[in-house]
């Protein structure tokens, strides 16, 4: 079952204490899955449902306002209540056919290129809900948070600087949102 956590621990190479998949050797390049909420507040208008529970697509770390599709084979930071967690982002997340189930009909198709990332955690530390600062080299554009993670060309050049984006959270408008377990 999924739960909803005021801050979760993040191990580096293993994942989050307590999710299903920690430590798995399967899993240990794509442990922690971070999702745009705007991705999933598009499918809901696409399907003509009402908004969906952000716990239902079994995420991690639900976000607001991180354009996450750029970050695909980057390092990154997210910084939240004074902590801090580095993570490469390995892959997108595809979604799997019980979003048809949980979500409504018709769901998996959608969520296709707009399932989150996957991420291997670099350092050891916590995750909170609340004012969240997702901090990486390549430019983020929050606008662009609902897009499809379409996975970036080679040849074109990473963008120098510390550029931050704001991310915030589904269930306050002020703070980001972190799973315990898929």
């Amino acid at each position: 079952m999924t739960s909803d956590e005021d801050s979760v621990r993040v191990v580096a190479g293993k994942g989050i204490v307590g999710d299903r998949f920690f430590g798995k050797a399967a899993h240990m390049d794509a442990a922690v899955t971070l999702f745009a909420v705007e991705a999933l507040e598009d499918i809901a208008r696409e399907l003509g449902e009402a908004p969906f529970d952000p716990l239902l697509p079994r995420r991690n770390v639900v976000l607001r306002g991180a354009e996450l599709a750029p970050l695909l084979g980057e390092d990154f930071v997210l910084e939240s209540a004074g902590h801090s967690v580095a993570f490469h982002a390995g892959r997108p997340a595809h979604p799997c056919v019980w979003m048809d189930r949980v979500l409504a009909p018709g769901a998996h198709r959608a969520m296709r290129g707009r399932g989150g990332i996957r991420c291997r955690p670099l350092t050891d530390g916590l995750v909170h809900r609340g004012p969240a600062v997702l901090v990486s080299n390549v430019a983020l554009d929050a606008s662009r948070a609902h897009l499809s993670a379409a996975v970036r060309r080679a040849g074109f050049p990473d963008l120098p600087g510390r550029l931050r984006s704001g991310a915030r959270s589904v269930h306050n408008p002020a703070s980001s949102t972190t799973c315990g377990d898929r």
